[in-house]
């Protein structure tokens, strides 16, 4: 039986950047948002737009990955082409490739495309399962079907000093892909747009037959990457494949008005504590809360949040911020910060610009500063954390360029 489009997400990236978040878990299993983990989103824009067939791809630090998607996102057994199933890596090409793990984007596919061939796809969609962003796939998949086209890339369209950071994409008027550049120092802009280059989001529509193709050509090949960006979409522009390229900018999101702009890569500390601050803004740019489109989550039943004391200092309180089910605001103070369930602000206690992840306790008078405190800490009453950065320093936190502190999963003071 075949279907129209498969869904094939690829979460085996190690994230170490994101150290020490990333320590046991993968970069899409980092919580965000008070109480999503980062490939929600990604799943939800699959989900949302009609696809239901989904394979997502692991590999480094999958257990709590896998834990999430088995406990939180399973379909009912009645649709045969209703599913999310995980993939780990298994060597699969044993006998052909020996005893290896992927060895890039394009190789994992590649040593899943029994997967493909099981479901026969006109097309598959494979996509990054670790970025920040709304996306209605369908739309740019009518995109890929109007133009007749064997790849389509995402590209979102930066201003043209920050392109060299990526891999920078050239259109003709027709917004056909006529050239690539990997970081280049000289961004080549959009045809009519000279202060703006278009960049690659990583995400991919392919018709099947061209797919495969490249794959098997590129498995052959020695000198190759196995990475999308670096070899398979280089060589398919060079032998007269058709790519097409999509204004992400031009995606529509129902029940959003204006254009689709929120794409962010949180594959940094800074990065993420920035996106985590971007949730909280009076009228975020990144919405939660549109019930067109809807952005499911693991259910945990917590009980709702609790804001308990009022006499004077001693007020449980909460300003510009999110707060999960489960937290118990206990005559502390909150500003600015994403709290995550079942954590626990004692009295008298500050926290600015803070994010804690899920069963955090903070002691009295304790004050908390430009911090992301992992999950099952208790932090002491009187503490000081993004205040004294060398101090921070030395009880082993990080300390990021931008002055952001780590405090590991479970750490004990």
């Amino acid at each position: 039986m075949s279907m129209r489009v498969l869904g094939m997400i690829l979460a085996g990236g190690q994230g170490s950047r994101l150290f020490p978040l990333t320590a046991k878990r993968a970069k899409p299993s980092v919580p965000f948002g008070a109480r999503y983990r980062i490939i929600d989103f990604v799943l939800n824009n699959f989900l949302n737009s009609g696809i239901y067939g989904i394979y997502v791809l692991t590999q480094f630090k999958a257990q709590s990955l896998t834990e999430h998607v088995q406990r939180h996102w399973r379909f009912g057994g009645f649709l045969e082409d209703a599913f999310i199933l995980l993939v780990p890596a298994q060597m699969y090409r044993y006998e052909e490739l020996g005893p290896v793990w992927y060895r890039g984007t394009a190789d994992a596919i590649y040593q899943n495309l029994h997967l493909i061939n099981n479901h026969k796809p006109e097309h598959v969609a494979i996509f990054g399962g670790d970025h920040i962003f709304k996306m209605n796939i369908a739309h740019m998949l009518d995109y890929h079907n109007d133009h007749k086209a064997d790849l389509t890339i995402a590209a979102y369209p930066v201003p043209i000093e920050q392109a060299s950071r990526f891999g920078v994409l050239q259109v003709d008027d027709q917004w056909r892909m006529v050239g690539f550049q990997e970081k280049p120092k000289n961004p080549t802009p959009i045809p009519g747009k000279p202060d703006l280059a278009l960049v690659s989001m990583g995400n991919y529509i392919f018709r099947t037959e061209a797919l495969v193709e490249k794959l098997e050509h590129d498995a052959k090949d020695p000198n190759s990457s196995h990475d999308f960006g670096k070899d398979v979409i280089p060589r398919a522009l060079s032998e007269g494949y058709r790519i097409q390229v999509y204004d992400f900018k031009r995606n529509p999101i129902p029940g959003q008005s204006g254009p689709n702009t929120y794409w962010r890569d949180v594959g940094t500390i800074d990065a993420y504590f920035e996106a985590s601050m971007d949730l909280i803004q009076v009228t975020p740019e990144f919405d939660l809360y549109n019930p067109e489109w809807p952005l499911r989550a693991a259910n945990f039943n917590s009980p709702p949040a609790k804001f308990v004391h009022e006499a004077g200092a001693r007020t449980g309180q909460a300003f510009n911020s999110l707060i999960a089910g489960g937290c118990i605001i206990s005559g502390g103070t909150i500003r600015e910060s994403v709290i995550f369930r079942r954590t626990r602000i004692n009295s008298y206690a500050l926290v600015e610009r803070s994010v804690l992840f899920d069963e955090v306790e903070v002691g009295r008078y304790a004050k908390l500063r430009n911090t992301i405190v992992d999950k099952n800490v208790i932090i002491p009453p009187h503490t000081e954390i993004g205040y004294d950065l060398e101090a921070d320093r030395a009880r082993g936190f990080t300390v990021t360029p931008e002055g952001i502190v780590v405090v590991p999963k479970s750490y004990r003071f």
